[in-house]
């Protein structure tokens, strides 16, 4: 073959390979999927709510009990706010922003991340009223599915449930604490006071979780035929697992290191990742600890963590010696008859997360059937988002509102009735059911970005709202694809218009601007100032998003501070309210400020892309 053939192949490949690269738009998909959740906000909505055709609900949730409940998200196609599920998926948030907070960042997409995670973590702080009382759910099944009504119309009772020590749920507890680390860590470079507030709540949540030991379900029974637990010894082992990464105590590692045969973290060897399994997790989120030589001493036993994880991902690649994961004719995971989409992808995300771990650490995962490169379990993550999206036998999306064939007849109460603003008349429980569940037309509103059940397992689907192991939506089945769908956009080189999206459609991002006081430390050598960040106002600018910081400055001890100078680091932006000095990076107070009275503070800001910028304490009289 001549070097002219040659090159012709070449480019012909090329070619090819960016038609493969291009073939969905993940950046369409995520963006609908950030939809689907302001779909399923409970409580008062925002002013820069997208989803038109909602409205405010459940506004007196928690009154009987005298707890305000109001918010958070609905779990599915009914009204119920079930904290199990609830928190896995703001868990599951959290980890795809801090995985893919760059390419979150490049697709402009960081606010409706934040503001996603933050809905529900608001909610988790409204619930944590006591550090050792947690609000677990809103609502019930039974009476939510006696009637088929609009969220904004809801006649069901919203009685409260709570754990406390004489009603403990370790699993429920221990998915909120990891909820609140993961969070904390998504956080952190944003806006750093409410990440602190979020490890507060988290460490302690997991003290309670851990204290007093049990099963939610035995203490809300109500939840038991909706989301019954099957243990709560992988909620501990995720807890301490997120609050080792959120704050690098090794307290938090040495719990999961000395609990790893009691509580089955190296002992069980699953083919499964979701609300209620989260061992795969644990396992992998422990690998990266082995693989980054930061075991030290639990060494020995990380190991034993990562072959658990190594188990997962072969069994997923149908690599594992014949016992791997069930697949459909069309290629698609399939490990429960209910919403089986759920279980796929949330192991999509996962396995993407260990592609990266694996690619980091130069290595390789080791399977019975043979080594797998990184980028191999990255292409089988992908092929399950790309049956998602329409690459099945049905040529189908299961995304709704993507792609030109999706469901239409959608099992969610919201969906199915005329919006609220145009029938403001009120829909009955029964009516619902005779004026609109059985309707065959398809949905008024289209819930665009809702993950349905999926198909089964011969690939088979049936678009009816009846249907509805196949045609509800779920938060839990939602949240991984944030992730999942950032990381796959990175790689396929679109230029889509979701790349560029109008100012006008980009949520007011003043998600921070509550400074909320947190305890502050104080030991030796620490100066006597504590530093609240905030972001204030974002925009943008072309593809460049800009955001406002605020820095207020803090004396928290009992005597005046004087000539105080700061370090800022990371600061390619322009700053107000601080005087430079001749010193590179330093800064002091302006000369209107001469003194910093004990409990006084003053505040400078400063606008930059991305994350805040460092500061620190160089000097102080």
């Amino acid at each position: 073959m001549n070097n002219f053939n040659i090159v012709a192949c070449l480019i012909l490949l090329g070619f090819q390979a960016a038609i493969v690269l291009a073939e969905f738009n993940y950046g369409e998909a995520l963006d609908k999927t950030f939809m689907f959740l302001e779909a399923q906000r409970s409580g008062k909505l925002p002013f820069d709510q997208r989803v038109k055709w909602r409205g405010d609900s459940g506004l007196k949730d928690g009154a009987l009990q005298g707890v305000d409940l109001v918010g958070g998200y609905y779990d599915a196609g009914d009204h119920v706010k079930f904290g199990l599920p609830m928190a896995f998926s703001v868990t599951m948030l959290a980890w795809g922003t801090i995985e893919y907070r760059k390419e979150i960042t490049n697709l402009n997409q960081m606010g409706h991340t934040l503001w996603a995670i933050r809905w529900g973590t608001d909610y988790f702080i409204k619930a944590h009223t006591q550090p050792n009382v947690l609000w677990g759910q809103v609502g019930d099944g039974d009476s939510d599915h006696y009637c088929w009504e609009r969220a904004e119309d809801m006649t069901t009772p919203r009685t409260a449930y709570k754990l406390d020590d004489a009603h403990p749920g370790s699993d429920l507890a221990g998915e909120t604490a990891a909820a609140l680390a993961a969070a904390a860590i998504a956080f952190k470079p944003y806006n750093s006071s409410y990440s602190e507030l979020l490890l507060v709540h988290a460490k302690q949540l997991f003290s309670f979780a851990d204290k007093f030991r049990g099963l939610y379900d035995d203490s809300i029974q109500c939840a038991k035929q909706f989301y019954t637990s099957s243990g709560y010894s992988d909620e501990l082992l995720w807890a301490a697992t997120w609050l080792f990464r959120a704050t690098g105590d090794e307290h938090y590692l040495k719990y999961v290191v000395d609990n790893a045969v009691y509580m089955g973290g190296t002992g069980w060897a699953v083919k499964e990742f979701s609300w209620d399994n989260k061992y795969a997790g644990v396992q992998i989120l422990l690998s990266k600890v082995l693989m980054e030589q930061k075991g030290g001493a639990y060494t020995s036993t990380l190991k034993q963590y990562q072959a658990k994880a190594d188990y997962f991902a072969c069994a997923c690649l149908q690599k594992n010696d014949g016992y791997n994961v069930h697949l459909t004719p069309g290629g698609l995971m399939y490990v429960h008859e209910w919403n089986n989409l759920q279980y796929a992808s949330a192991a999509s995300f996962l396995l993407a997360v260990y592609s990266d771990y694996l690619s980091a650490a130069n290595a390789k995962l080791t399977c019975p059937d043979g080594q797998i490169q990184p980028h191999e379990v990255l292409n089988f993550a992908k092929s399950q988002a790309d049956y998602i999206l329409g690459k099945n036998p049905k040529s189908m999306s299961y995304l709704v509102g993507y792609g030109p064939k999706y469901p239409t007849h959608v099992h969610h109460r919201g969906a199915s009735i005329a919006s609220i603003s145009v029938l403001p008349s009120m829909v009955s429980c029964v009516q619902g059911f005779e004026a609109w569940y059985r309707r065959p037309e398809a949905d008024p509103n289209i819930i665009f970005g809702a993950l349905v059940g999926g198909p089964d397992q011969n690939d088979g689907f049936n678009d009816d709202r009846s249907s509805y192991e196949q045609t509800e939506p779920t938060l839990s089945g939602s949240a991984p694809l944030v992730g999942l769908f950032s990381k796959l956009e990175s790689l396929s080189g679109n230029k889509g218009p979701y790349h560029k999206r109008p100012t006008t459609e980009q949520p007011s991002q003043n998600y921070h601007h509550q400074e909320t006081s947190v305890p502050s430390t104080k030991s030796p050598g620490v100066p006597p100032v504590r530093f609240l960040h905030s972001i204030t106002n974002t925009w943008n600018v072309g593809k460049t998003t800009y955001y406002r910081h605020k820095v207020v400055i803090k004396n928290t001890s009992e005597k005046p501070i004087t000539d105080l100078k700061l370090v800022i680091e990371d600061l390619s932006g322009n700053l107000w309210g601080l005087s430079p000095t001749p010193v590179k990076n330093t800064y002091e107070l302006p000369p209107w400020v001469k003194v910093l009275n004990p409990g006084s503070d003053c505040s400078f800001v400063y606008i930059q892309e991305g994350p805040q910028a460092r500061v620190s304490v160089l000097s102080y009289q």
